[in-house]
């Protein structure tokens, strides 16, 4: 077992983007990271990387402290398991796991006694003569996990395992992976593009975006204190909603009124609601309560399950302040709650995670009006831009610590 450290990581290709830019992360020994990131953020590349499969452009890995940078990739003490499994279809479950070993030339009865050890673990032991062919998806996966694991490596690197199996196998196989690691403690850096697989996995989530590490955090404070929009709007399902707009102060309160973009530039026309935000905010001293922000383009940030029906379930603002009149396009049930599609009068991208009723729709219409409400407590608050800074945060770093200046 060992800690991974990439340092100044970067990835380009002659003629093409830079892929991975830069990046630095320490993971430390017996830790379990993911990395997670829409399809193209240089999560995979990473990953590759530091198994050797992908050449390094600029930067360093080191695994146990040693720089792996010209080592190749079968004296990296990793092992890899791949989407595709990559299992020898010629071999029996039993050959496939005990290849790796046989080609360090290890004694047969170790070999054995490891399979068979792995085997009981991964409650295959009545596959091991069978060939991958006669195997399902979920089997296939858990052999070629085996594998990984019979080798006793330093780290182990999954890259999307999980991604070809049905969904309820994959929330069963990944409950397993966890499980898994609870047990063996070894150093596990992972790869999905899935969100709740992170949140569910992980002791930390890697979010990735363009080459760059956004956030490297827990997942819950990755979900509860995301550093800037784009985190904000990855982590959590349905998506975080985002209403463009400006701080206002009125009478001794600061205020957030609804705007829309159009042709790039924020515009105000009429109909848009208001939002106050809470008085208590003010005492923390945080950019978007001090009045740095009055008259200038903010981002507001809601999430689906921060919505209400009624306002008695809204606990800090009741009333005009978290009031939000909307016109319903689209009910989701899904059991004990459903998600409401609605449009503002500004904005048709307003949606909300809310708790069913017994008619399955809350007296709900579609195409008809409804007021919904919100605890401005509960709100997000971001610069503009893509990747603009959560202004209701200490001003962090794209790794989560405090830094002392902010953009």
């Amino acid at each position: 077992m060992a800690n991974v450290q990439l340092l100044n990581l970067s990835k380009s290709y002659p003629g093409g983007p830079v892929v991975v830019d830069g990046i630095n992360l320490d993971i430390a020994d017996r830790e379990f990271v993911v990395l997670v990131g829409p399809s193209g953020c240089g999560k995979t590349t990473t990953l590759r990387m530091v198994c050797g499969l992908e050449e390094i452009t600029a930067g360093q890995i080191r695994i146990g402290g040693r720089v792996v940078n010209d080592v190749a990739p079968k004296d990296r003490d990793i092992a890899m398991v791949f989407q595709n499994y990559a299992l020898y279809p010629h071999m029996t479950v039993f050959q496939n796991m005990a290849f790796a070993l046989k080609l360090r030339k290890m004694p047969k009865a170790e070999i054995q006694e490891r399979v068979a050890r792995t085997a009981k673990l991964l409650e295959i032991e009545n596959l091991l003569d069978r060939k991958p062919k006669a195997l399902s998806g979920g089997q296939r996966q858990r052999v070629a996990v085996g594998r990984a694991i019979v080798r006793e490596p330093a780290a182990f690197l999954f890259d999307e395992p999980l991604s070809n199996l049905d969904a309820r196998l994959r929330v069963s196989t990944r409950a397993e992976l966890k499980r898994l690691h609870q047990r063996l403690k070894t150093t596990t850096i992972y790869v999905t593009h899935d969100q709740e697989e992170a949140m569910t996995l992980g002791d930390r989530i890697v979010v990735m975006h363009k080459g760059r590490i956004q956030q490297a955090d827990t997942p819950l404070n990755t979900y509860h204190k995301p550093v800037n929009r784009f985190v904000a709007g990855f982590i959590g399902m349905p998506p975080m909603n985002f209403f463009d707009g400006k701080i206002e102060a009125i009478d001794g309160r600061l205020r957030f009124l609804e705007g829309k973009m159009a042709g790039g530039e924020l515009t105000f026309p009429s109909g848009g609601f208001t939002l106050y935000l809470p008085a208590r905010l003010r005492e923390t001293g945080l950019p978007v309560a001090t009045g740095e922000f009055v008259g200038r383009h903010v981002v507001l940030g809601i999430r689906p399950e921060h919505i209400c029906l009624r306002p008695q379930n809204v606990i800090e603002a009741a009333g005009p302040a978290a009031r939000i009149d909307v016109r319903v396009n689209v009910i989701e049930p899904l059991g004990s709650s459903m998600d409401v599609y609605m449009a503002t009068a500004l904005s048709d991208q307003l949606v909300g995670r809310v708790e069913a009723s017994r008619d399955a729709t809350g007296g709900l219409a579609v195409d008809g009006p409804a007021t919904v409400f919100v605890d401005p407590a509960k709100c997000h608050w971001f610069a503009p831009g893509e990747t603009g800074m959560n202004l209701g945060l200490e001003n962090l770093s794209p790794s989560g610590e405090l830094s002392h200046a902010h953009t």
